[in-house]
């Protein structure tokens, strides 16, 4: 007999059973799962260095990245994947990996939602077995010889609680090929998983999923295209994982280069356009407010729906190609207005004398205590921050968190005031920060332990035109030392940009490289030099996953004090003046 047994709701179904691993923290499984070994190389996280291959593994939630359905695909495919998945939250990101193995590879594993206080429950024991919505908890493995039934095949319900239009019915009967039909049959699989009950048209996309995390992503673009996959709404591309026009210069295998730059062809035969940036809200095609999108890659999320008052769910990898090749999208969450709520309000002492690490360093360390609540943060009114200030933050925001936007009171187009943000109700959450909240987690982003660096990292996500400026500013009439490599990763557009106005000409002046196509979170050796032991970087987001991703111990710290460290190839290792100690005529934070 089992010790604890939950009823709980299926969401893929399915049986498993397996050793328990559990952890009260949301997991990335981009940048916090190793997709060719199962390992968790998320080195701020718990359950770092295990491995959970053929394991239950129990979540709170997901967090982070939205490519974390592909890496889990890669994992299910290569048979490295986690024998099921317990989440306390309906999980979406993890939830569609999982679906998408079932529709097009009748692989897959059951996910489970079992709520908050059951979730708790898990706790100390050793052994679970999962039969659809039934949960069984075991002290030790129990001795009865249980087999799981045989996987059913991984189609959808043939009937739906979601309203169609006569365009719905024409694309999921096939009428316009079969891509498009096992699209839509994804996109109301979600739906149904989501509680919509019906579907919106969206006026662009996104997509994520151009991210090469090994051959299940390639397999996956292929076989859409192979199906005659053609997008239906103008669509742009994330950031891949190498400069497409230069990998092989840059000394990148291959073995990884050549499927990495296929996947973007792959995407751009589909009819995506030719941007790969993780910034498009940087591009000219960027919307307006109130304009309903599928964008997937989460700082962008997070930027569309805060920033710039568009709207979008965080899309998965593989929804959000789905979604394009429909046009349509659940009426969920972020598309509708009480979605877009905030339930956690969070009061922060603005501190004197800041500097641009401030915005990273507060997104960070408020997503880790947001997890899928939307905060609204008052107490920034006076400091007005600029766009890029609100791109760090919501980056970082991002990393840690696994809501899909945030407002701040006085400065996102959401809340002219907090009562705003909140839609007049009372929050469900209250916090103050102050600056030892803040330093907690300026300690934790800073894991170098050696002042020396090999390496200074800008541009994740990547740069706009104005951090290109400012930086030019920074490093005019200076020259790098020589041991240490400064590397700026941005758009294309962008590029282009900063090469018309000589920002480009005064920072190769100054020792920079340029690399356009991809991101620091993809990027390694050779352009992340092997002598490199240690890195400096201004993104909160690149100095949480370096460690894991690429093995590197980081020192985080705004713009200027990067461009000192590239000139003196050491970081000096001091707190900003905002971070210090305050005198007490100032009071206390």
């Amino acid at each position: 007999m089992p010790d604890l047994s939950i009823r709980a709701r299926s969401l893929v179904a399915g049986a498993a059973q397996g050793e328990l691993l559990y952890a009260d923290v949301g997991l990335s499984f981009w940048g916090g799962v190793a997709p060719f070994s199962g390992e968790v190389i998320d080195r701020h996280h718990p359950l770092s260095g295990q491995v959970i291959a053929g394991r239950v593994l129990a979540l709170p939630s997901g967090r982070g990245s939205c490519t974390g359905s592909s890496v889990l695909l890669e994992l299910i495919l290569n048979g490295h994947g986690p024998a099921a998945l317990l989440v306390a939250r309906p999980e979406e990101i993890l939830s569609l990996g999982v679906l998408v193995a079932r529709s097009l590879f009748d692989r897959g594993l059951p996910v489970v939602c079992v709520g908050e206080e059951a979730f708790a429950s898990l706790r100390g024991h050793r052994f679970v077995r999962v039969e659809d919505g039934q949960v069984s908890a075991y002290a030790a493995a129990p001795q009865d010889h249980w087999q799981p039934p045989a996987a059913a095949p991984g189609s959808p319900p043939a009937s739906s609680s979601v309203a169609l239009s006569d365009t719905d019915r024409a694309l999921l009967d096939g009428r316009h090929g079969k891509a498009a039909q096992v699209a839509m049959q994804i996109v109301l699989r979600m739906a149904e998983l989501q509680g919509a009950r019906e579907l919106i048209d969206i006026a662009q996309a996104h997509i994520d999923g151009c991210i090469y995390t090994g051959p299940a992503s390639l397999r996956f673009a292929r076989q859409l295209l192979d199906w005659g996959a053609a997008v239906r709404v103008p669509t742009t591309l994330n950031a891949i994982s190498v400069d497409q026009r230069r990998w092989r210069a840059q000394g990148i295998d291959p073995a990884f280069g050549e499927p990495a730059s296929a996947l973007g062809d792959v995407y751009m035969a589909m009819g995506a356009q030719l941007s790969f940036t993780c910034a498009p809200y940087l591009l000219d095609s960027a919307p307006k407010a109130g304009e309903q999108l599928v964008w997937a890659e989460s700082n962008a999320v997070v930027y569309a729906n805060s920033v710039l008052g568009a709207r979008t769910q965080k899309y998965p990898d593989y929804l959000d190609i789905c979604i394009a090749l429909t046009g349509r999208a659940p009426l969920s969450g972020c598309h509708l207005e009480e979605g877009r709520l905030a339930s956690l309000l969070v009061e922060v002492r603005l501190p004197e004398q800041l500097d641009d690490a401030f915005y990273p360093l507060l997104g960070y360390h408020l997503g880790a205590l947001a997890g899928s609540q939307i905060p609204v943060v008052c107490g920034l009114e006076q400091a007005a921050p600029s766009l890029d200030d609100l791109k760090a933050f919501g980056a970082a925001f991002a990393t840690t968190s696994a809501a899909p936007m945030f407002h701040i009171a006085g400065v996102t187009p959401e809340a002219a005031s907090a009562e705003q943000a909140l839609g007049g109700m009372p929050p469900q959450r209250a916090l103050r920060l102050g600056r030892e909240d803040l330093l907690a987690s300026w300690r934790e982003l800073n894991s170098a332990e050696s002042p020396g660096l090999g390496l200074v990292s800008l541009g994740n996500p990547h740069f706009s035109l104005s951090e290109c400026a400012r930086l030019a500013g920074l490093c005019a009439g200076r020259r790098k030392h020589p041991d240490v490599a400064l590397v700026i990763t941005l758009g294309r557009q962008v590029h282009e940009q900063a090469c018309a106005a000589g920002h480009v000409a005064t920072l190769e002046a100054f020792g920079a490289q340029f690399v356009t196509d991809t991101c620091w979170c993809m990027l390694g050796e050779p352009l992340l030099p092997v002598t490199a032991t240690t890195l400096m970087t201004n993104s909160a987001k690149y100095a949480h996953y370096a460690p894991g991703l690429v093995g590197r111990k980081v020192h985080f710290a705004g713009l200027a004090a990067c461009v000192e460290a590239a000139c003196s190839g050491q970081a000096n290792g001091a707190l900003p003046a905002w971070l210090n100690p305050v005198t007490p005529s100032q009071g206390a934070a």
